[in-house]
């Protein structure tokens, strides 16, 4: 049974790629907590093939429910996404730019297009975040009764017939099929249909909110597992710049936390909005998106998720007291050791930071 499926997978593989999907790679993390409901360690889920095999078998049934109800002319309870906004593309580009990626601007937006970026930047240090700033520019997902395509998955049409959380939208096209396959009597009534953009519009705010509250679920079980690491430093990646600081993503938990501006190697710093970039007027520090730097966690609030760091750099003071047996997580820099920030006078040319331009 095995081969034949993966004969199956390679074939649709093929057709996935030739299509051109968006093919991000955004890392997921688990939880592990112990008897007691304490949260033990956060560890990156594990992408196998077997996955992606039984992924590409549901998206092909997907697409096959929308295809039979549409040729029966029932309702369906499509799965819409919609083209990146010109205006996010816009920023995607300027976010690009500031890290010596090149994007032409003006150009058609299509799948392949940002697929081919992942393509151009997959052995840079900057992929991971090259990844995450597409994902920011993409349209949100919704239910609606009208088909309007999938611009992700690179498909004129498609529904949620199955999915690994059954949902309500599910429930909506397998009585849709009932109807008509006749496969019983607790198919869609001709009432119900007359409610599928009411239904498409509440699931869609209803699919948001549980989202929501699954990504501040989660962010506050990493600031819980981080506040038994306070002092620690952490290796991290700068996934935003602002006025108010420089926001961090951890490398082996993937927490996001601010550095404000306080916690910068003393001087005035100059916000580049358009190059995404920090620079202290006196010393000529810069800080980049995408940079990798080494931070020190200073707060870490369990109720709020909300986690403070410190950049760490030679003069950084080492006189923290560090939680003891602490040797999985983080590590220990000595005194004067060079860990983030570029040296006072160095120039932004890319060659000089080890950037390729692309």
């Amino acid at each position: 049974v095995l081969k034949p499926l993966k004969g199956a997978y390679d074939t649709m593989l093929k057709a996935r790629h030739e299509r051109g999907t968006l093919e991000l790679d955004i890392p997921e993390f688990q939880v592990k907590m112990d008897a007691q409901g304490e949260v033990t360690d956060i560890v990156k889920r594990d992408r196998l093939d077997s996955h992606k095999l039984i992924e590409e078998f549901m998206i092909m049934a997907n697409v096959a429910s929308a295809i039979e109800l549409e040729s029966r002319q029932l309702p369906c309870m499509y799965r819409v996404h919609e083209a990146p906004d010109p205006v996010k593309i816009e920023g995607l580009a300027d976010s690009l730019h500031g890290m010596g990626i090149k994007f032409a601007k003006g150009q058609v937006i299509r799948p392949k297009v940002l697929t081919q970026v992942l393509e151009r930047t997959a052995d840079l240090p900057e992929a991971k975040l090259v990844n995450e700033l597409i994902l920011r520019a993409q349209s949100q997902a919704r239910y609606d009764p009208t088909n309007q395509g999938h611009f992700g998955l690179a498909l004129t049409r498609y529904a949620h017939f199955t999915s690994p959380i059954r949902r309500y939208s599910d429930l909506m096209v397998h009585r849709a099929l009932i109807r008509g396959l006749k496969l019983g009597t607790d198919g869609l009534t001709a009432s119900e249909e007359t409610k599928f953009n009411d239904i498409a519009e509440h699931i869609s705010a209803t699919e948001r909110q549980s989202a929501a509250a699954e990504r501040d679920t989660i962010n506050r079980f990493k600031a819980s597992f981080l506040s038994q690491k306070i002092g620690t430093i952490f290796p991290g990646k700068i996934n935003g710049v602002h006025r108010a600081g420089l926001f961090i993503t951890l490398d082996e938990t993937g927490a996001d936390g601010l550095v404000p501006m306080s916690q910068l190697p003393d001087d005035y710093y100059i916000h580049d909005e358009k190059n995404h970039s920090l620079t202290g007027r006196r010393w000529g520090r810069e800080y980049h998106l995408g940079e990798k730097v080494m931070v020190r966690i200073m707060e870490s609030n369990p109720v709020t998720g909300g986690i403070a760091l410190r950049i760490v750099e030679g003069d950084d003071d080492d006189d923290f007291q560090r939680p003891k047996n602490d040797n999985k997580q983080g590590r220990s820099y000595k005194r004067g050791e060079k860990t983030g920030g570029k040296k006072p006078g160095t120039s932004r040319n890319r060659s000089q930071n080890k950037r390729p331009r692309r």
